[in-house]
């Protein structure tokens, strides 16, 4: 996975607060992982919608799902 370098100004307190909670060194990873489900959002749902449409990996996955349920229910 690449990395970019990205310049972003943030008020005094929030850098006081993210370098006294997260940590000098951790500060780009912590406003990452916070971004990255509310960017990504999007593009997950279109592939959940593009898996949902496909009516064979759908009926594949629905048969999955009966066999696993049904060798719970034999134990």
């Amino acid at each position: 996975m690449m990395s970019k370098k990205l310049t972003i100004t943030v008020d005094d307190e929030v850098y006081e607060g993210l370098y006294s909670r997260v940590g000098r060194r951790r500060i780009s990873r912590f406003i990452n992982d916070l971004a990255k489900p509310h960017v990504l959002q999007a593009e997950m749902e279109a592939g959940y919608r593009e898996m949902a449409a496909d009516a064979v990996h759908e009926r594949e996955a629905l048969e999955w799902i009966e066999g696993v349920a049904s060798d719970i229910e034999d134990e």
